[in-house]
């Protein structure tokens, strides 16, 4: 999970490039008195289970490499952004980053991050599937090995749901955009006044919006001739919001007061029976099994699927190499040795996520009925890059125009050519400033 929005505020920043700067000072580059390597990873892991398997990780490569010391440095994914800006413009970039494919693109363009394509051993490029290395592609170069990635899925109650008497979805044979629809007035119907089918936690929209409407053959950015990016709203995009829309404020099946919040604001109230199912990261499944109430029954349900089947666009968490780094052979080996199938697995169960390895992917563990693990599993194989996956300007378009117009929509506030007209005509404002 990548945590919260990305925090620009200048508190962040100095907090974090003192985090950084110290680092440098204390163990950046290599031992002039005894010769050692040291290299500095900075790990985003937040969650208790996630930091102690990265962390145990690093002690074990350590005690295996006494000539190549690598010291665990603690980021945050609320300021990873602004942190890597700072300290790559000041030269004192860790040598190890792990960030989010989304997040790359204007760092790989901009050549702060190193191009891994003669740095990876075969092992590691064979074993993760091609659609999950075009998340890091950019242009010619590869500049981040994805490792980790969560579909989107209905997280229910069990009780709720089975009760209704409506079908069940499976990987196999998930719901449509538009059953979906009809089961939710039909669960809002048999919970009662008050209660509602879903809960879309949409605090931060752009992602999931675009993530689901690949099953609806949305793209929204478009690649022209000359390699220009262009945002055209279609029909394809228009699907999953007005699914959404009509949820909120036609069929009254969804909770209007949700929609500014995050996934863990939903819980108490799908704990509390309010709400019978809730949108949400596969991760998500730690903190629901941890804070259900005793007796809470609750599944694991696929995602509705539009005209395109079964895909879900992800941008998976990544590692990447600062191009400053002197030992990139080194920090390459100390990535392979991280993402070796069990080490991958490790990672994957830490923080509830997939791992995009075959070898790890299949290990049993992750494929078990309890808490939904299969459902993730099966549902791998129609993850693709997340459509702004390249797109330069991303995150201040996802920022300034996209997150404003989509929370107005969903509200009610605007129709959808009042949506077009801002991600159309604002969004390629935006992007046009990046593609001079």
């Amino acid at each position: 999970m990548r945590g919260g929005a990305r925090v620009r505020t200048l508190a962040a920043v100095l907090a974090l490039l003192l985090t950084v700067t110290t680092a440098a000072c204390t163990s950046g580059g290599e031992d002039a008195g005894d010769g050692t390597i040291r290299l500095r990873f900075l790990s985003l892991a937040w969650q208790k289970e996630s930091v102690d398997a990265n962390r145990q990780l690093v002690r074990e490569w350590n005690a295996a490499n006494p000539g190549v010391r690598v010291e665990y440095v603690q980021g945050s994914w609320n300021s990873v952004h602004d942190q890597l800006l700072t300290s790559f413009e000041g030269g004192e970039a860790p040598d190890v980053i792990h960030d989010a494919s989304d997040d790359l693109a204007d760092f790989a363009y901009g050549g702060y991050l190193a191009d891994l394509r003669t740095l990876l051993p075969e092992r590691l490029t064979a074993d993760i599937p091609r659609a999950s290395w075009e998340t890091t592609t950019f242009g010619e170069g590869v500049y981040g090995v994805p490792f980790l990635q969560e579909p989107k899925v209905l997280i229910a109650n069990r009780k709720l749901v089975e009760s209704s008497g409506v079908r069940l979805p499976t990987a196999e044979r998930p719901w449509t955009w538009e059953e979906f629809r009809g089961v939710a007035r039909e669960l809002t119907r048999s919970m009662g006044k008050g209660r509602y089918a879903v809960a879309w936690p949409l605090k931060e929209p752009v992602a999931t919006t675009l993530n689901l409407g690949l099953s609806a053959g949305g793209q929204l950015f478009h690649r022209e001739d000359g390699g220009k990016v262009r945002i055209r709203f279609g029909d394809g995009d228009a699907l999953v919001p007005d699914v959404i829309r009509d949820q909120v404020n036609e069929d009254r099946t969804a909770s209007r007061t949700i929609l500014g919040s995050g996934g863990s604001d939903a819980l108490p109230g799908f704990f509390g029976g309010k709400y019978a199912m809730v949108p949400l990261g596969f991760s998500y499944r730690q903190q629901i099994a941890q804070q259900a109430p005793e007796g809470f029954e609750w599944t694991v349900l696929p995602m509705p699927v539009g005209p395109g089947g079964a895909v879900q666009g992800v941008s998976p968490q990544t590692l990447s190499i600062a191009e400053d780094t002197r030992h990139k052979r080194e920090a390459a080996a100390f990535i392979d040795f991280m993402l070796r199938p069990a080490n991958m697995v490790r990672l994957a169960k830490g923080d509830w996520m997939l791992p995009t390895g075959t070898a790890a992917l299949a290990d049993p563990a992750l494929r078990a009925e309890k808490d939904g693990w299969s459902v993730g599993t099966a549902l791998a194989r129609g993850l693709r890059s997340a459509p702004a996956q390249s797109v330069r300007g991303y995150p201040e378009w996802k920022d300034k125009v996209a997150t404003p117009a989509y929370q107005e929509y969903y509200s009610g506030a605007i129709g959808e050519r009042e949506l077009k007209r801002r991600l159309e005509r604002d969004g390629n404002l935006v992007l046009a400033r990046y593609q001079r």
